[in-house]
């Protein structure tokens, strides 16, 4: 009789076999995705909270050997917090204004981007080019105008969603604090499930593709906004620091942020002036090269090795998950998981030994390995299972 390995080879082909295991791989994937979908939300807060706790324990650990970890994590948190707000109050209401006087100037703004693409028509008629630009024109200018109006007729559920986003806000601040406090031991409980070789790799690869990528993008960002703020207001770029500003927040979005935000900029200021579009256009891209070219590799040097396509389909799959805060996360993410499959795949590697993994069904394992998690000790002794014959014989009524 043939057994069911063998039996089951027959039913399918090679060639089936492929096509079933992807197949299953692919659906499993998008009820997982959709599944995830639903919690987009909440995973986009626990997070963002990770996130504050992770970066600011570096802070932590430097003042920790002098004060309690709940004292300096409660002066690190003041000191982050007044530095935000510092510089919230020194940068908000600049960027605030221009950029409400953008809103307001729109119409003509409006206005003069017909007037630029008339004198581009003209000229490209004078010149025998076969430009059309008057379809083009009226087309963008109507999607623009439709755009500002729906801004402008969102009042009230722009603020519901401002009322929305100070409660998650404020949810974020004190996940992250109690995160901050008690990570590390929440960290150890979970990652106690694990070997101690992939429990070490795991948490240093986490370490080392957080900490490099997020704080680079962050610097990325910071980079081109100071160096755009004086160079926009030297070139007299009407709104140079919201548009500056703006590039620098965009750059935080990996590979295609600093592009989109580029090209928002220049077809902005193209309604107002075409020379000077096309020199904020060269501006921006020569810091940008400089950016990809020179302080980049310094930065975050070679830090995933992922392939552009798996980097394509990790920000996609982030994005449908999280959010903006997916795209941003996606990338260190999936390096993470590049690390975690290389170790399952090293056969030099042990077997799991970890204390969950020597007998999964016994409390005490359980105990053990969930009790740093859970906030709990666990006194150290060892737990046996005894028989009846094994208690007799310890009140000494069984002898050998």
């Amino acid at each position: 009789m043939p057994n069911k390995k063998t039996s089951m080879k027959s039913i399918f082909s090679p060639v089936q076999q492929f096509l079933i295991t992807w197949l299953l791989v692919l659906v499993t994937g998008w009820v997982t995705l959709n599944a995830l979908s639903y919690v987009g939300e909440l995973i986009s807060i626990l997070l963002t909270a990770a996130l504050i706790a992770f970066l600011l324990n570096y802070a932590v650990a430097v003042v920790e050997p002098f004060l309690p970890r709940s004292v300096a994590a409660v002066l690190v948190y003041l000191g982050a917090a007044i530095a935000v707000v510092f510089i919230a109050l020194t940068l908000v209401p600049p960027v605030f204004n221009q950029g409400r006087q953008l809103v307001t100037n729109l119409p003509s703004l409006l206005e003069q981007g017909q007037q630029q693409l008339a004198s581009f028509q003209e000229w490209s008629v004078a010149h025998n080019l076969p430009f059309d630009v008057r379809i083009l024109a009226s087309q963008l200018l109507a999607r623009v105008q439709a755009q500002a109006e729906a801004i402008a007729s969102t009042g009230v559920g722009l603020v519901v969603g401002t009322f929305n986003w100070v409660l998650d806000l404020i949810l974020i601040l004190v996940i992250s604090f109690y995160m901050l406090i008690d990570g590390e031991r929440v960290w150890r409980g979970l990652t106690s499930l694990l070997s101690p070789t992939i429990r070490d790799e795991l948490t240093q690869s986490l370490e080392r593709n957080l900490q490099r990528f997020v704080t680079g993008q962050l610097l990325l960002g910071l980079f081109m906004a100071v160096t755009l703020t004086p160079t926009f207001w030297a070139l007299k770029v009407p709104f140079f620091l919201l548009f500056a500003v703006f590039i620098g927040l965009m750059e935080v979005i990996p590979f295609i942020g600093a592009t989109l935000g580029i090209a928002t900029v220049v077809v902005v200021v193209a309604f107002i002036d075409w020379w000077l579009a096309l020199e904020v256009l060269g501006i921006a891209i020569a810091l940008q090269q400089v950016k990809d070219n020179l302080i980049a590799p310094r930065i975050m040097g070679n830090l995933t090795g992922l392939s552009p396509v798996v980097i394509f389909v990790s920000l996609l799959l982030g994005a449908r998950v999280g959010g903006l805060l997916g795209v941003i996360l996606a990338i260190p993410l999936t390096g993470v998981v590049k690390s975690l499959v290389e170790i399952a795949l090293d056969p030099t590697l042990p077997p799991q030994t970890g204390s969950f993994f020597h007998n999964p069904l016994s409390n005490n394992s359980l105990k053990r390995s969930f009790a740093p998690a859970l906030g709990t000790s666990v006194q150290n002794q060892e737990y046996t299972a005894s028989t009846p014959i094994d208690s007799k014989r310890e009140s000494g009524t069984v002898r050998d």
